[in-house]
């Protein structure tokens, strides 16, 4: 008796030392306010990499393209990440768990895992790259491998504690940012600009409004808004229940407001004013120390995120297929370490092929999360109303997911690299959303929901359904086998 006690005990300092990683939050874990989800999850609103982005569009495409375009992105963002987080926020699992019981399986949900988590170790060493050039910028004397140690090493201790040291790293580091923020747009207000007219009228010589431009604009968005979508489950899932509603909303929008609307927006103002796409340099010629110090704060604020979110995926991924759970921190180094060879690696000259891939596969899989939820399980009744994430009951493999992420994701690709013409390789995301969507419907309609259990579930309580019913009584769900398909076949 004593051991299966001690066993208890260290079962469930696991699960706190991983933050949930391989588990749902229990439902009396679930008490932080919206508020301080919010504030977390601005880590990545604040990232410069946003004024990078807004800048690079309007220099290259016209300022009014690039607005078109932020607009765009805080709209269908916005949307995608109010769902997601009000997904996760009821069954108390992010991405990598929800993806177990929507369509993947157990084993299909760990390579969805895997590239997520190597798409936030991508996103890391960018946003530290960003940082290593604004200190150079001010301090040349210091070779850039020294800086990136140095600065790929600090992201670690910060996420050692869990989600509780982001909130407060986040909190008391978020009114300084508003003041370096506040300093940056003040001094490059009496900044001589570059630009006669107002920032906003900005074109380059032989671009329009509208057409190829704006879709280019469009499809740089993409990069990244399948990413602050799906990110939003990291840390929905520890909401209140009573600020579920409201708390989905302001985590779902804010964010994609502020860093579309805000950060891009100024990127845009100050790529146009000064001249200049890359804001490591512009902030440091700004407010010279006290630029390479923003820059620092607020690439510090993202890339914690980044380290966090990457090793609950890479937890996830390793516990299901190689059964190895050393904890979160274990891959907080991992992550951090791999995040430094890639930057030593030169993975900024390979910026443009990566948010292209991301941008397809990211956008395809949330895609798949959102119409299995919405329309396979609320409107069409095609599977459990609620996310099973436990091995024993569930296939590996669920057709439902699988083949439609495989799909669309590889026509997507195809599409971004031209191949379908010059319209769908600057839409290829949205392409691949759309096309991700068909298919799960289609495709849960032709297995009948017999993929997402393996076996019976009797211990499903009424604040594990994803849509609180109107009526609830406990009772066994009984799986279904599929008609057209032998899933037991298929698992062996």
């Amino acid at each position: 008796m004593g051991s299966v006690q001690m066993t208890d005990q260290q079962n469930t300092q696991n699960v706190e030392e991983s933050d949930y990683s391989l588990n749902k939050v229990p439902y009396k874990e679930r008490n932080m306010d919206w508020l301080s989800i919010t504030n977390i999850t601005f880590g990545i609103a604040t990232a410069i990499f946003y004024f990078q982005l807004g800048s690079v569009m309007a220099l290259q495409f016209g300022a009014i393209n690039a607005l078109i375009s932020a607009g765009y992105a805080i709209v269908v963002a916005g949307i995608m990440a109010t769902i997601i987080s009000y997904l996760s926020a009821r069954s108390g699992m992010n991405v990598n768990l929800m993806s177990r019981g929507g369509g993947f399986g157990y084993i299909g949900a760990s390579l969805t895992s895997l590239i997520y988590a190597s798409n936030f170790i991508m996103y890391c060493a960018f946003e530290g790259m960003i940082l290593v050039y604004a200190v150079h910028e001010f301090f040349p004397v210091i070779p850039k491998w020294v800086l990136i140690v140095v600065f790929g090493s600090l992201v670690i201790p910060l996420n050692w504690f869990g989600i509780k040291q982001l909130d407060k790293l986040q909190k008391w580091s978020l009114p300084i940012f508003f003041a370096f923020l506040i300093g940056a747009i003040t001094v490059a207000l009496f900044t001589t600009s570059l630009y006669d007219g107002a920032f906003w009228t900005y074109m380059p010589e032989g671009v329009q409004v509208g057409g190829t431009a704006l879709l280019m604009c469009i499809g740089m968005q993409h990069g990244i808004m399948g990413l602050t979508a799906l990110l939003a489950s990291d840390y929905a899932r520890f909401l209140k229940p009573e600020h579920i509603k409201l708390g989905s909303v302001a985590i779902g929008f804010i964010p994609q407001i502020f860093c579309y609307g805000v950060m891009g927006g100024l990127g845009i103002w100050f790529g146009v004013r000064l001249a200049e796409p890359n804001p490591g340099v512009y902030i440091v010629q700004l407010l010279g120390i006290g630029g390479a110090l923003f820059t620092m704060l607020t690439q510090v604020r993202i890339n914690v995120t980044n380290i966090y979110s990457s090793s609950l995926s890479l937890s996830n991924f390793f516990e299901n297929v190689f059964r190895f759970t050393p904890g979160r921190r274990f891959w907080i180094v991992v992550a951090g370490m791999t995040a430094m060879a890639l930057m030593l690696g030169g993975i900024v000259d390979h910026l443009d092929a990566a948010l292209t891939f991301q941008g397809v596969f990211l956008l395809a899989w949330a895609s798949v999360l959102i119409t299995d939820a919405l329309i396979v399980k609320m409107l069409l009744k095609i599977g459990p109303a609620f996310y099973e994430a436990r091995q024993d009951n569930l296939y590996k493999w669920n057709p439902v997911g699988v083949v439609s992420l495989i799909i669309a994701s590889v026509l997507g690709t195809v599409a971004a690299l031209g191949y379908m013409g010059p319209f769908l390789a600057n839409t290829a995301a949205f392409f691949a959303s759309l096309l991700a969507a068909l298919l799960t419907v289609l495709i849960a309609v032709v297995t009948k929901g017999g993929y997402y259990l393996k076996t019976d579930v009797d211990d499903v309580n009424e604040e594990d359904y994803l849509f609180k019913p109107k009526s609830y009584k406990r009772k066994t769900y009984s799986v279904k086998r599929p008609v057209f398909l032998n899933a037991e076949r298929i698992q062996k």
